[in-house]
C-alpha cells in the first residue's frame, strides 16, 4: 500500500520554456516563501517532466525564475533517484570527467556529447523548508549538474565544444522550434 501522493498527480502541465525564449538565460531568484504556492509549484514541474518524458526540470523551464527542480532520475547501476531540491547549491562536483549524450526539454529531439563530472552533491532545501543532500553517480551526477545550471541561466549547449559545438548549433539553428 502507498503512503502518500505520486509525485506530480495534482500538477498541472505547463508549456516549456525553450532556447531562445525569455528567462531561460537568467539566473533564477532565491525561493523565500515555502508556502502552498511553492508545493503547488513542485506538483506542477513533476507534472510537466512526467509528460515530456524528462528525467529532471528546472522551474525556470516553465517559465518561473526561482531555484527549484524535480527529479525523477536513474543512476548507471539503475537505482531510481526522485525528489525535488529548493535553492539548490552544487558543493561537490568531482570523480571523472566523462563525455556522454546529454538532451533537454528545452531543446527538444536534439543532444549532444556533454563533459560533465560522474559524481555530484546537491544541498538544498524541501518544499517544507527541510535541509537537503542529494548525492548523485554517474547519469544523476550529470542530471543534477544539468539541473544547477539551468537555474543559473545555463543549458548543456553551453557546455559541449568543437566540432559538437558547431553541429548543435547548426541542428539549434534548422529545428522547428528554434527562435
Amino acid at each position: 500500500m502507498r503512503h502518500g501522493s505520486i509525485a506530480g498527480a495534482h500538477g498541472r502541465v505547463r508549456p516549456l520554456t525553450l532556447l531562445g525564449d525569455g528567462g531561460l538565460r537568467e539566473r533564477c531568484a532565491e525561493v523565500t516563501d515555502f508556502g502552498p504556492a511553492l508545493a503547488a509549484l513542485v506538483e506542477d514541474l513533476f507534472a510537466t517532466m512526467y509528460a515530456a518524458r524528462g528525467v529532471g526540470l528546472a522551474a525556470n523551464q516553465i517559465g518561473v525564475p526561482l531555484r527549484v527542480f524535480v527529479y525523477d532520475c536513474p543512476d548507471d547501476e539503475d537505482v531510481r533517484h526522485l525528489g525535488h531540491v529548493v535553492n539548490p547549491r552544487l558543493v561537490t562536483a568531482d570523480g571523472i570527467v566523462l563525455r556522454g549524450p546529454e538532451g533537454c526539454l528545452s531543446l527538444p529531439g536534439l543532444e549532444a556529447g556533454t563533459e560533465r563530472y560522474d559524481h555530484a552533491v546537491v544541498e538544498g532545501f524541501t518544499v517544507t523548508g527541510e535541509p537537503v543532500t542529494v548525492h548523485g553517480t554517474g547519469f544523476f551526477a550529470r542530471c543534477l549538474q544539468h539541473e544547477c545550471d539551468h537555474l543559473e541561466g545555463r543549458v548543456y549547449a553551453d557546455r559541449v565544444t568543437g566540432w559538437r559545438r558547431r553541429l548543435l548549433e547548426r541542428r539549434i539553428r534548422r529545428a522547428s522550434w528554434s527562435r
